[in-house]
């Protein structure tokens, strides 16, 4: 199939006008100037007017969790373990329909996603291509302790390391600080050492697994970074000593933006005094953080921390209206939807426009490198291709 005659955004730049994509099966088999392609007589779409880029990659999504007010609380209270495990398919599907075609699981629910990952991986089932953490881990009575597995101390944290991995993970993801949802905990709280963190990150490294770290406070944003792991998970507040760490490691920043503003847009539906309280502070300093760190050259990478309340899955885009909103240019936001977000997730043939790479596909109406709502807001795309496949089309 030949896209032609519209604009290629290819993960990293917007090509010149002229240049077509040709996909083969699952497969891009070709980028270049549609002369290349003379002779072609095979499908062909008319992209005019549009833009075609790579699937977007959604670094930190909940299966589990569907947007509602209680959280991992009420998942587990008023599912199954079956129950929840089409949940979360029906949720990775909603992902697919809004441009997601890959994203990573940054922590479930007794495992019940590693199910839906295999059969969206292996094709089986309809679906993005999904990463999974498996079961987040804190500290005794720490951040999301209701449904993750609780670790003290070195020797305990290295276990549990290998308890994800044995129950196929694919990454590790470590609860460093406090969090605005948990009840009890304050975003200050660095709820592990600086040797604990090392000792998850030394543990994963063993069985060749990257390490995500929720993080907000200061001093567990410190931490994890000088620990060594490959992204920092929220990072709001951030420091200049804490960003040097970040550079000097090429440690990659997910804002998770959308999260903590579809919060604080709901702040009188239901949350806490806590909640509320934690959610106003967080967001005073989200968007200055994102600004400060990407403007010092750090990377960031999307993650709209999908499934929070009131975050819905199949919405994930907005995060990069986010991104832009907090100082980001266009591109950037759109690259690290694609390239940097496939770069932190290891999809090797994914987030970018280039031969060989997998026919994950977005298409988008006018240019998103001007206007990133054509990408943020799903009723600005046109067609969603999995491996070639068109998955969804037309107005939602």
């Amino acid at each position: 199939m030949l896209f032609h005659n519209g604009r290629l955004f290819d993960g990293t730049e917007l090509l010149p006008a002229g240049w077509a994509l040709l996909a083969q099966a699952d497969t891009i088999a070709a980028v270049a100037p549609v002369a290349h392609f003379d002779g072609y007589s095979g499908p062909c779409v008319d992209i005019g007017g549009q833009t075609l880029l790579p699937g977007l990659i959604d670094c930190h999504a909940h299966l589990t969790l569907s947007g509602d007010l209680d959280g991992f609380k009420g998942s587990i209270a008023h599912f199954s373990r079956p129950g929840l495990t089409l949940r979360a398919l029906e949720n990775a599907q909603a992902c697919l329909r809004g441009g997601v075609t890959a994203l990573r699981d940054c922590g479930g629910v007794d495992h019940v996603e590693i199910a839906v990952r295999d059969a969206c991986n292996t094709g089986r089932l309809l679906g993005p291509t999904i990463r999974v953490a498996g079961r987040c881990i804190c500290m005794t009575g720490g951040t999301n302790s209701v449904v993750g597995r609780e670790a003290d101390g070195v020797e305990q944290i290295a276990a549990a390391v290998l308890e994800q991995v044995q129950a196929g993970a694919d990454c590790i993801k470590l609860m460093a600080t406090g969090g605005v949802l948990s009840p009890g905990t304050d975003v200050d709280d660095a709820q592990y050492t600086q040797a604990e963190l090392e000792a998850g990150v030394a543990a994963a490294r063993r069985h060749d697994r990257p390490v995500a770290s929720h993080a907000i406070g200061a001093v567990g944003i410190l931490n994890a970074a000088r620990a060594g792991v490959d992204s920092i998970e929220h990072g709001v507040f951030l420091t200049d000593e804490s960003i040097r760490e970040m550079l000097a490691r090429g440690t990659v920043l997910v804002p998770t933006l959308a999260a903590i503003t579809q919060i604080v847009a709901h702040l009188d539906e239901g949350f806490s005094t806590e909640v509320v309280d934690k959610a106003r502070r967080v967001m005073a300093s989200a968007r200055q953080s994102v600004k400060t760190f990407f403007e010092a050259g750090g990377r960031i990478a999307m993650g709209a921390d999908t499934g929070t309340p009131f975050n819905p899955h199949g919405h994930n885009a907005r995060e990069l209206q986010y991104l832009v909103e907090a100082g980001l240019p266009a591109i950037e936001a759109l690259r690290a939807g694609t390239a940097t977000a496939a770069d932190l997730l290891r999809l090797r043939t994914r987030g970018r426009l280039k031969p060989g790479f997998m026919a994950d596909l977005l298409l988008v109406d006018g240019d998103p490198t001007q206007d990133i709502a054509r990408v943020a807001d799903r009723t600005q795309h046109r067609a969603v291709y999995k491996g070639g496949v068109r998955v969804t089309a037309g107005r939602t």
